[in-house]
């Protein structure tokens, strides 16, 4: 009977070590570690002054102190 207790545990020794070894070699996700990330920066949107259409407002044509989303636009009347 000690003889098949000490082979059995024996056998879940090895198995426990291979299971260790065989985790520490995968890769780690790139998700795996929660850090704090820092907030977006949300950027402020502008209305074309033709179409209505919302759009960065880093994007903007400018003209006649009106915001347009292309330089089309533009040329077309304001709405």
């Amino acid at each position: 009977m000690t003889r098949i207790l000490f082979w059995i545990a024996l056998i879940i020794l090895v198995v426990m070590a291979v299971r260790a070894k065989l985790r520490a070699m995968t890769p780690k996700q790139p998700g795996a570690e929660r850090t704090p990330r820092e907030p977006e920066q949300v950027e402020s949107m502008a209305k074309c002054a033709h179409c209505g259409v919302y759009f960065p407002a880093s994007e903007a044509v400018r003209a006649d102190g009106l915001d347009y989303c292309s330089p089309a636009h533009v040329r077309l009347p304001a709405q």
